[in-house]
């Protein structure tokens, strides 16, 4: 199931560009996958893939996520192109599916919804396991945005950092 136009053989076996994995603990079987320019879902543990792009304005992105306690949720920020990374229209937008990929909606409320020109890369996307699981990016113009309502609404919790790379959650006991 998987495709790649950009490279020789666009069905091969390897050679995909894969930018993030995600997976719900209480189902390892189904993985969802950020590559160079599909959204992909695996029901079978990497076996075999179907695209779930649904209606997300560009399908080009590097970070994915699963909800901590709805393995169906999902998350993604779109980028423009492989060309261009930084947000559709400088709208900074991460979207959510609660269908496993099949339908998506846009997130915007608290993020700059004009002249935003930062990335957010692979790695800087995490998830918390509170009840409301929080969601946290962090973006290449140094901000860290957080979300206590799984996405409703973000706060920018730290400013002019250099580039921000990778969030990791830790849950303290």
């Amino acid at each position: 199931g998987l495709r790649s136009e950009y490279i020789p053989d666009p069905h091969a076996d390897v050679g995909h560009c894969v930018h993030r994995l995600a997976m719900h603990p209480s189902r390892p079987e189904v993985l969802f996958m950020q590559k160079h320019w599909d959204v992909m879902r695996s029901n079978d543990g990497g076996d075999s893939w179907h695209e779930v792009s649904g209606n997300l304005p560009t399908d080009f992105g590097f970070v994915i996520d699963v909800h901590a306690h709805e393995p169906d949720t999902i998350y993604v920020v779109p980028i423009k192109s492989d060309a261009e990374h930084f947000p559709i229209d400088g709208k900074l937008q991460v979207w959510r599916s609660r269908s496993g990929g099949q339908e998506w909606e846009p997130l915007t409320k608290g993020l700059p919804q004009s002249n935003c020109y930062v990335n957010v890369l692979r790695d800087a996307m995490a998830v918390d396991t509170l009840d409301s699981c929080g969601v946290y990016f962090g973006t290449t113009g140094g901000q860290v945005y957080a979300s206590a309502d799984a996405g409703d609404t973000w706060n920018a919790i730290v400013r002019d950092l250099p580039p921000v790379l990778s969030v990791e959650v830790q849950t303290l006991a």
